[in-house]
């Protein structure tokens, strides 16, 4: 099979001196692509992490934020005893949890003390191979850029999810009439996206190096390429693009509905109490309207039947986008990368589908609604896939 020719490698090909006689690395290696790889796969799994540690109620367990000190649990019974207290006289204990014993807290702070461990390894496996991979050249000033990026957002993502603990410890709490412990949904929403952005950035950077290396040695196909150069991919390309963004947004809706714990209002599917759309003076309550408001906005990000209403019509016209997309690319002439990726991205949305109405009707079980945000990473995971796919190639 023909192949592309290695100067066709563009922006992940950096010019070589004619003056030393010393190898030069000429692109990033390979190596840094698998790295980055991992690196997602680590954030996929803290994400999930991060879910079973608010659905356990965990989140609220360490009251502090110890960067070093913080990495080393209680190991006497004295020191439990302490951390306990320390929990004790926070909103979380005093309203809900007076009948918990040390036992009890001892679960919940491991869950959280886990994710926090989890991010702090995150950090490491990206900040001190990156300095050795710079060092030694593996990586274009491109390539660096990009890194440097993932690690900036990685370092906010870690302030992120301190301030977003920090508003479940509020005192302010104990003074609202009927309040419930919990985060505020727009910090955990952020703290998401966040973690969605680093995800993304790591997987096409990823994935960027790999296509690069195969074009430099010359062995990208070239009919592959004349495939994707193709005109009448344009509009499909597009369109695939936007369902990302689509998906990225009905994911982000679910973070909402994980702050408010509005998946516990209505736990019928398809109809939400006794019709499809709840009643509108529930939907468009009073009550999360202030009076410097100019209508009743606040009630998309703050009341819960709405936050559900939104995150299902999402979901559902997400589920309807992807099949008509599916449906579009059987009558284009994909290469075999991409007609896997979007046949696998159609899966994944149908099993998504599946997975929200079963956590909905058995009431959001811990296991069913974990599966459930983990099927939301997979679905956009198989979307980056076929986006990066359906990429051009130069001849």
């Amino acid at each position: 099979m023909s192949t592309i020719t290695a100067a066709a490698a563009r922006n992940n090909i950096v010019k070589t001196s004619s003056t030393t006689t010393k190898s030069v690395i000429t692109h990033t290696k390979p190596i840094v692509a698998y790295w980055l790889y991992f690196n997602a796969s680590l954030v996929f799994t803290i994400v999930v992490v991060g879910g079973l540690t608010r659905l356990t109620e965990s989140g609220l367990s360490i009251v502090e934020w110890n960067v070093i000190s913080g990495m080393k649990p209680p190991r006497s019974e004295e020191e439990w005893r302490e951390e306990f207290e320390k929990y004790k006289q926070y909103p979380e204990y005093k309203l809900l949890n007076r009948h918990m014993e040390l036992k009890d807290f001892k679960g919940i702070f491991y869950w959280e003390w886990g994710h926090r461990m989890i991010g702090r390894f995150i950090g490491m496996t990206l900040i001190l191979p990156a300095i050795y991979f710079a060092r030694r050249g593996y990586m274009t000033k491109r390539v660096q850029k990009q890194v440097l990026f993932i690690a900036s957002v990685m370092g906010f993502q870690g302030f992120m999810g301190w301030f977003m603990v920090k508003s479940g410890l509020s005192e302010a709490l104990m003074k609202e009439p009927g309040a419930v412990p919990r985060v505020s949904q727009y910090r955990l929403t952020a703290h998401l996206c966040t973690a969605l952005i680093i995800y993304a950035s790591a997987i096409f950077s990823a994935a960027d190096i790999l296509r690069a290396n195969k074009i430099a040695n010359g062995t990208y196909p070239k009919g592959v390429a004349e495939m994707l150069n193709n005109p009448i991919l344009k509009p499909f390309r597009k369109y695939t693009n936007l369902l990302g963004g689509l998906i990225f947004i009905t994911a982000l809706s679910g973070g909402l509905v994980a702050g408010l714990d509005a998946g516990l209002i209505y736990t019928e599917y398809p109809k939400m109490g006794e019709g499809y759309i709840p009643p509108l003076n529930e939907l468009w309550s009073d009550h999360y309207t202030k009076e410097t408001d100019h209508g009743k906005w606040r009630n998309l990000l703050e009341n819960p039947v709405t936050a559900q209403f939104d995150h299902r019509t999402l979901a559902e016209f997400t589920a309807l986008t992807t099949t008509a997309l599916w449906a579009y690319s059987r009558r284009l002439p994909l290469p075999k990368n991409a007609r896997y990726a979007v046949n696998t991205m159609m899966l994944a949305a149908a099993t998504q589908v599946t997975l929200g109405i079963c956590t909905l009707i058995y009431m959001v079980p811990i296991s069913l609604a974990a599966i459930h945000q983990a099927g939301a990473l997979a679905f956009l995971t198989s979307n980056f896939w076929l986006i990066h796919a359906l990429r051009k190639v130069p001849l």
